[in-house]
């Protein structure tokens, strides 16, 4: 492994090379050459998948997983966002020129390496692997076993199509998907300089107990809607579906929904009805449960990322109760208020503690494309300098540089 690493901590250099224009033939490349092998990806795919299937894996995981000739032809065209972006090097952010004469500016600067340790999404090696070469970054990826042979075959596109222009080093897959190549992994802080892990409330936990090198929490998605007393009930309605049904298993889905006890005996038989239609299982609390014949929710499931068709309800008995319920259950990722009244969603927005808040939209929403950053390497849960989607300017730093002319100080 530290053979591996440090051939992809000394590429990064040249990296530092190229300039926007060369990186971004870099990413015209990849999209290329993903075109050229989508027969390839799927046959790649088509082993991970029919092994999920043996491992009887649940079929929204599968979903999450599979790959078709559109969604790969979908993942090369999200390439040309990333590539119409402003590239954030070298850029600026701040002068000062002090009464000494000296100037100093805070230039933002590439990380180096990133690593970043995710499961069985393959869009995400494409993603994490055009963000980093946008920004100057050399990347090293691991992804989950369920994924194995497609990411192998994604790299392998990668490394070729960049081979012309750039050391393919600067892209690097460990192959391994064992818990102690990731424990060695996580302690390398001499080749890698941030590590993004995204995934199960599992992965964040072990990465938060073993890791030395920095890191940014990711991925856990246990999200809420919360329908205020002064709620659109038709829109609370729309925006539970979508934000539960249209792809359960991803991290912003919503996994709970509180109901204001006002407007619950209205919205819920609503809710029910629609949800029993699409096959969505409900667990309620005992107030839920006189309206509508759920099964019982237990405290488990408020704290459950199910990344499934599951949904937990709770009435509430007011807004306070909803923002309680919230922060203490939460993985700090996204939630939403449907609500009419501007001193209750304001109220929402000021005290509940997760990085992406919504006002009568859906939680769907909380991805780097849809935020206009081209793609994503991760939604952080955590307050450090990145929070929500990060895109280009969140997997880089910066420097001060200070320019004189002789001046020292007395």
């Amino acid at each position: 492994m530290d053979e591996l690493l440090s051939k992809t901590k000394n590429s990064q250099k040249e990296l530092l090379l190229l300039n926007d224009a060369e990186r971004n033939k870099c990413l015209c490349a990849i999209k290329r050459g993903l075109l050229d092998n989508i027969d390839s990806i799927l046959k790649a795919n088509e082993k991970d998948v029919k092994k999920a299937k043996e491992n009887n894996i649940s079929p929204v995981m599968v979903d999450r997983l599979l790959l078709t000739t559109e969604r790969i032809k979908a993942i090369a065209s999200s390439i040309d966002s990333i590539v119409a972006l402003p590239s954030p090097i070298n850029l600026v952010e701040e002068e000062i020129v002090r009464p000494n004469g000296l100037i100093i500016q805070k230039v933002r600067v590439p990380f180096g390496v990133i690593c970043a340790i995710f499961e069985s999404r393959p869009n995400v090696v494409v993603d994490i692997a055009s963000l980093c070469i946008k920004s100057g970054n050399a990347c090293v990826l691991k992804g989950g076993k369920e994924a194995l042979e497609t990411n192998k075959e994604l790299v392998r596109i990668i490394k070729e199509s960049i081979a012309p222009f750039v050391c393919s080093d600067i892209v690097l897959l460990i192959e391994s998907t064992s818990r102690e190549t990731t424990k060695e992994l996580i302690t390398k802080k001499e080749y890698i300089d941030l590590l993004i892990p995204r995934g199960s409330k599992g992965l964040i936990s072990f990465v938060c107990e073993n890791a030395s090198i920095p890191f940014i929490e990711t991925g856990a998605g246990n999200c809420h809607l919360y329908i205020d007393k002064d709620a659109s009930l038709e829109k609370a309605l729309s925006i539970a579906i979508n934000a539960k049904y249209q792809r359960p298993s991803v991290c912003n889905a919503i996994e709970t929904i509180l109901v204001h006890e006002s407007v619950a005996s209205s919205f819920l038989p609503m809710l029910y009805k629609e949800f029993s239609s699409l096959h969505i299982e409900m667990r309620g609390c005992p107030k839920t449960r006189k309206i509508i014949p759920v099964f019982e929710a237990t405290e488990e499931d408020y704290y459950k990322e199910y990344n499934d068709y599951i949904v937990a309800l709770k009435v509430v008995a007011s807004l306070d109760e909803a923002i309680a319920h919230i922060n203490h259950y939460s993985t700090k990722h996204s939630e939403a208020i449907v609500s009419e009244n501007k001193e209750a969603f304001e109220k929402f927005f000021t005290f509940v503690d997760s990085s992406c808040l919504y006002l009568n939209a859906s939680t769907r929403f909380t991805d780097g494309g849809e935020f206009g950053f081209g793609a994503e390497i991760g939604i952080s849960t955590s307050k450090m300098h990145a929070r929500g989607p990060m895109g280009l300017k969140e997997i880089t730093t910066y420097k001060y540089k200070i320019c004189g002319n002789g001046q020292i100080r007395k």
